[in-house]
């Protein structure tokens, strides 16, 4: 399947089944994040408190773990969830914000990668490449690296985790470590809003509550996102309007707008 066709049979997917997506996430986008799910078609829930995340998470389709505002205590909380997820085969989708800017963060990262069965891991490239263990360059929750040049190494990392990599910036690689695709929607804008990262992790983990493979999840999923900034950058007057206009494109998202405008491959 191409590109488009993948990602209009996963939004569909997701308007049909409306799963219920567990987020144990980061204080600063947690509203931004939660009306993201609901603008592709699925039904957030935000429980981080570890005397019910074990509990909760067996009602999801999906579980999305992001450390943004990381303490020790919602690591636990995390790796409580996790278990749990991984054990009725719910997909564990992970977002490593600020790995390799400080010990705490790389650390927490790496241990819930460790200790759980991670089926996408999107983030930065910087981090990625810290959680690769090949030193990527971040500055407090932003990326100070690219993935030029480095999709071998992503695809090898890939292979070795056993999660595909979501690996996201001006260009996006996605990979299991056999399959590869390069995707280059998305607009400049978006990185002068805060949490259109963490959307793109939302977006990959409504999309893996809805379809069985998980390399198709993170390239659907970051399709749809990033037509949905293209389009409400067009729409919107800046930074200050782009949020809802980014709410209203996501809902609008069609199969139609699918096949026109996605900038995607298969390597």
């Amino acid at each position: 399947m191409k590109p488009a066709e993948i990602t209009c049979r996963g939004l569909a997917a997701i308007r049909s089944s409306r799963p219920m997506i567990h987020h144990i996430t980061n204080t600063v986008v947690m509203n931004f994040t939660a009306n993201v799910t609901l603008c592709l078609g699925a039904a957030p829930v935000m429980a981080p408190c570890i005397e019910e995340s074990s509990e909760m998470v067996r009602f999801a389709g999906a579980l999305l773990l992001n450390i943004g505002t990381l303490d020790p205590d919602l690591v636990k909380s995390m790796l409580a969830a996790g278990k749990v997820a991984n054990e009725f085969g719910i997909p564990v989708i992970f977002d490593p914000v600020g790995a390799g800017a400080t010990g705490l963060r790389t650390d927490s990262a790496k241990t819930i990668t460790d200790e759980l069965d991670i089926a996408i891991i999107r983030g930065n490239a910087g981090e990625i490449l810290a959680l690769s263990g090949e030193g990527g360059k971040v500055r407090g929750v932003d990326s100070m690296d690219s993935v030029e040049n480095r999709v071998d190494l992503i695809s090898s990392f890939a292979a070795e985790s056993g999660s595909v990599i979501a690996a996201t910036g001006v260009r996006d690689i996605v990979t299991d470590g056999e399959r590869t695709a390069r995707i280059d929607n998305g607009h400049s804008l978006m990185g002068n809003v805060t949490g259109t990262g963490c959307s793109a992790s939302t977006s990959v983990a409504c999309f893996a509550a809805a379809m069985e493979d998980p390399f198709h999840a993170a390239l659907g999923g970051l399709v749809a996102i990033g037509i949905g900034g293209e389009n409400a950058a067009e729409a919107c007057a800046g930074p200050g309007t782009f949020v809802p206009c980014f709410l209203d494109s996501l809902s609008a998202l069609n199969c139609e707008i699918i096949e026109s405008r996605t900038r995607a491959v298969l390597l």
